[in-house]
């Protein structure tokens, strides 16, 4: 065995650790895909974390047992939120391993070679993976953006105005089912120009559900409290983490810089809820609406 210095042995007992994990990960997505294409990819890939493995185990001389909660963890984030995400997830937290492999390439020079599969993995990966959700995002984030604008601004300015939690949910309910169905149509028209019926009709499907979908949370919390302003601030919150999460799994999927989007729709969405509350007060006192 390879007289190797004990810091380094340490670090390569943990690397071993995470190539298991890996060939784990990837044996489980390739069983689990569909295409061929990428199933054979997602297997070569896991045979070659246990070839990493397998030559780490050389220089340790030990055994070490995978970290299976990783293993379900990625291979359930794959199910739910799709390949392409679970993948570029489970990618992002190899870097790290990358980073490690450079830094003792110079003491073991398998580690090069090591770093270079791990790099091809991640071009492999990126090249491969083409899920349909992900060639409509475009339409997903028309649905979701214009809903939350036009919807929180909407319901700061009705809060105001009706300061009666049912009223605003049902006045919210209307005005967003009424919005979904406008921008599903408008969406439709404008693919059908540029692309055709077929992605036309993929591309209203996904917008209206996106503002649907954006819509029910967002008017959740004035069916379920009594009181209209910590409703309106409950829903700023949903709002907020909505678009958080959906900007993050955006960022992962298609390598988007997150921080950037997400202040963005944040700045957007609550700056059009202020000037919606404050309309909202004018218009309650010029014409002294009591409801």
């Amino acid at each position: 065995m390879q007289k190797v210095d004990p810091e380094l042995i340490k670090m390569l007992l943990v690397e071993q650790k995470n190539e298991i994990t890996g060939h784990l990960i990837y044996k489980r997505l390739a069983s689990k895909t569909k295409n061929t294409h990428n199933a054979k990819v997602l297997h070569d890939i896991s045979e070659d974390e246990l070839g990493h493995y397998n030559q780490f185990k050389s220089i340790t001389g030990e055994d070490v047992k995978p970290n299976m909660i990783k293993v379900y963890f990625f291979y359930l984030i794959s199910i739910f939120f799709g390949l392409t995400f679970g993948v570029k997830l489970l990618e992002k937290t190899e870097i790290e391993g990358q980073q490690v492999y450079s830094k003792y390439q110079g003491q073991l020079p398998l580690l090069t070679t090591v770093l270079e599969e791990e790099e091809k993995h991640e071009k492999e990966l990126i090249d491969m993976l083409n899920e349909e959700k992900l060639n409509y995002i475009g339409s997903i984030v028309l649905g979701l953006n214009d809903a939350l604008v036009e919807l929180t601004g909407a319901l700061a300015g009705y809060t105001f105005a009706f300061q009666d939690t049912k009223i605003i949910a049902l006045t919210g309910l209307i005005t967003g089912i009424s919005a979904s169905f406008s921008m599903a149509a408008s969406e439709y028209l404008s693919t059908k120009q540029e692309e055709g019926g077929a992605r036309a009709r993929k591309a209203a499907i996904y917008t209206g559900i996106a503002y649907v979908c954006t819509v029910a949370l967002l008017i959740t919390p004035f069916l379920f409290l009594k009181n209209p302003f910590i409703s309106l601030l409950v829903t700023l919150t949903v709002a907020v983490l909505i678009i958080l999460v959906f900007n993050y799994y955006v960022s992962v999927a298609k390598d988007l810089d997150f921080k950037k989007r997400f202040l963005e729709m944040v700045v957007i969405s609550l700056g059009v809820s202020a000037i919606s509350f404050v309309i909202g007060i004018l218009v309650k006192q010029v014409f002294n609406i009591e409801i």
